[in-house]
């Protein structure tokens, strides 16, 4: 009983930190994406497609590491629908949202995601609403809508409301997503679910990117420019997909989706590092709203003995 109680916990410490890490890897993606697309290196879907190619070559190659799995026929149209929301209607809409505006705002606005999953999980996955946890997302909603309204976009030719608007089209289509895929991560490894899933969203894709990725000037990149395509292809692509199903395959929908509050902290930090933006109380005061929120979220009840 006690080795399979330490085993729970090593599982549910891994998750998290996985999942801590999946927020890392978002929250630094607004600046490094926006700054590729905003200095006309790569446009928004030519940027999609490209991800989307290099992350489906990488899930095909780690792939063979793994079990073979047969998908079976009846999980097909999942596939395809899960595809069509994280993949397709999620990357394209993020991405040309971003274009538009600003970091601060993009992740401030994919707070939604807790408030869509949570309604979601409980109707469809018929996930227990704790009070703590209600508390907990209120808590960290409020401190994610104290960035959002403070948070400003310096960049003449940003339309923050089209930006703001495609965002939350986005956040919306990946709430769905995260629900989608629970069952399917249950029932099958992540790395089958993910290669398949990308395998059928490339296709959905080439038709929106293949134009604005065939004018990228791949010779005009600096190696910030560089680093920063590479970083967006397997650390913001390949290493968030990959590991955010194996945190919602040990974590409940609503806990992973929690975590999302960390993507604006973290997005603001980075324009901090970089110079591009400031400190002060409020916009500290709303971190440690977020944090708080995320902490009562994801800490589970002690059972009584």
């Amino acid at each position: 009983m006690k080795r399979q109680k330490k085993q729970y916990m090593d599982s549910r410490k891994y998750a998290l930190v996985a999942l801590f890490t999946v927020q890392l890897l978002y929250g630094l993606n607004y600046t490094i994406a926006k700054t590729v697309m905003n200095e006309n290196y790569i446009k928004p879907f030519g940027f999609v497609l490209l991800r989307v190619i290099g992350a489906t070559v990488l899930f095909w190659l780690i792939s063979f590491f793994f079990p073979k799995e047969k998908i079976e026929k009846k999980d097909y149209i999942k596939f395809v629908v899960a595809a069509i929301f994280g993949m397709v209607v999620n990357l394209l809409f993020f991405f040309k949202g971003l274009e538009y505006t600003s970091p601060i705002h993009a992740s401030s606005i994919m707070t939604i995601i807790p408030v869509i999953i949570l309604v979601l999980s409980s109707y469809f996955l018929k996930e227990k609403i704790t009070s703590k946890k209600i508390v907990g997302i209120v808590i960290a909603l409020c401190g994610a809508l104290v960035l959002t309204i403070y948070g400003k976009s310096g960049r003449a030719g940003d339309n923050v409301p089209l930006g703001n608007l495609l965002i939350l089209i986005n956040a919306i289509s990946y709430s769905i997503y995260v629900i989608l895929i629970k069952k399917l991560t249950e029932k099958y490894h992540p790395v089958t679910f993910i290669k398949w899933s990308f395998s059928i969203g490339l296709i959905m894709l080439i038709p929106f990117g293949y134009s604005e990725l065939g004018e990228v000037q791949w010779n005009s990149f600096t190696p910030y420019i560089t680093f920063s395509v590479i970083f967006v292809v397997i650390g913001a692509t390949f290493g968030t997909y990959l590991l955010n199903p194996y945190a919602l395959s040990q974590l409940k929908a609503s806990t992973v989706g929690t975590f999302i509050y960390l993507q604006p902290v973290i997005a603001a930090l980075y324009a901090l590092a970089v110079g591009a933006d400031f400190i002060d109380a409020i916009k500290i005061g709303a971190m440690v709203l977020i944090f708080t929120g995320v902490y009562l979220v994801s800490v589970k009840r002690k059972q009584k003995k």
